[in-house]
């Protein structure tokens, strides 16, 4: 008895000596934060030229000009985030709505618009078009309030839609929407794109992102 007593406090002594040694060779287990979630939410936008706000929506629309300075551009801030940012704009064509010119039967129009994405360095990140026509009121996207058409209406209007999706690299807090290309059909003859002249309308713009974590504090 005594000597199965002695063997088992042997044992025992030896097990826990080798737990310890386990436990004080086990490296220890570095916390790794977890990434703040995505956020999506409306983007902060400098507008240079304001169309105004849909009747049916109240969204605000904003004309892209053509130019080459990003300065000039419709402007959107993008927030301090942590890898690639991801901006998002709805983009149309600009139409002169004519009530006179749709009881003379010559309302039907043609547009293309390509617009730039650029730094404010102006170095192109990416470029959106939209492409669309005009035969009937039903053709236009939106009515926009403050004019003095039937129901308060501007006769210019967004017309057409397409969603623009941007990748904005870490490291960039402003882009710039510049109007490059615009090929146009109407009644008063070609349109084409020229300094200072709307190519484009751009609506709902929005920004999703990491937020970059808080700079940290010196000691």
């Amino acid at each position: 008895m005594r000597s199965a007593a002695v063997v088992f406090l042997v044992l025992t002594v030896a097990l826990a000596g080798d737990a310890q040694a386990q436990r004080r060779r086990a490296p220890a287990k570095k916390v790794v934060p977890r990434p703040a979630p995505a956020r999506t939410e409306p983007a902060q936008v400098k507008c240079p030229e304001s169309l105004g706000k849909g009747v049916r929506t109240g969204v605000s629309y904003c004309f892209v000009l053509a130019g080459r300075d990003a300065a000039q551009g419709v402007v959107v801030t993008i927030p301090p985030h942590t890898g690639i940012a991801t901006l998002m704009f709805d983009l149309h064509n600009r139409h002169t709505y004519s009530e006179e010119d749709l009881r003379a039967g010559r309302a039907y129009s043609k547009y293309t618009a390509i617009v730039g994405v650029l730094t404010m360095k102006n170095e192109l990140l990416s470029r959106g078009a939209v492409q669309s026509e005009f035969r009937t009121v039903a053709d236009l996207y939106e009515r926009i309030s403050g004019g003095a058409g039937p129901g308060g209406a501007k006769a210019v209007a967004p017309i057409g839609r397409e969603q623009v999706v941007v990748a904005i690299p870490a490291g960039v807090d402003q882009v710039s929407l510049l109007g490059e290309v615009l090929d146009a059909t109407t009644s008063a003859g070609r349109e084409t794109a020229t300094p200072g002249r709307t190519v484009a309308i751009v609506s709902n713009v929005k920004v999703e992102y990491r937020p970059a974590p808080p700079p940290k504090k010196k000691r």
